[in-house]
């Protein structure tokens, strides 16, 4: 567990502040989610086959190696990054 300590020369309180900041990072990271899954689905489309067969046919070098495909994985890794970080937030308390 990671705990952080904020201080303020302020008087304005900053939980109100870094829970809209968090509340927005959310919602961004959210629309950054369904984005990607849309263009992977894209790409699932485009080519006729999941994500994870996909993966397995690329690892096993049984697909030659295109910028389309590289976008696809770059896609899919993007995609699990901005699932970490969503899940990182959310799991964001506040100690009173």
């Amino acid at each position: 567990m990671t705990k952080l300590t904020l201080i303020s020369k302020r008087k304005q309180p900053l939980k109100p502040l870094i829970e809209a900041a968090l509340n927005n990072e959310l919602r961004l990271l959210m629309a950054g989610i369904q984005r990607t899954e849309k263009n992977i689905h894209a790409f699932e489309f485009r080519f006729g086959m999941k994500t994870a067969d996909f993966l397995k046919r690329y690892e096993n070098n049984e697909l030659d190696e295109t910028l389309e495909l590289a976008d696809w994985i770059g896609e899919f890794r993007m995609l699990n990054r901005l699932k970490d970080k969503l899940v990182t937030l959310q799991e964001v308390q506040f100690a009173d």
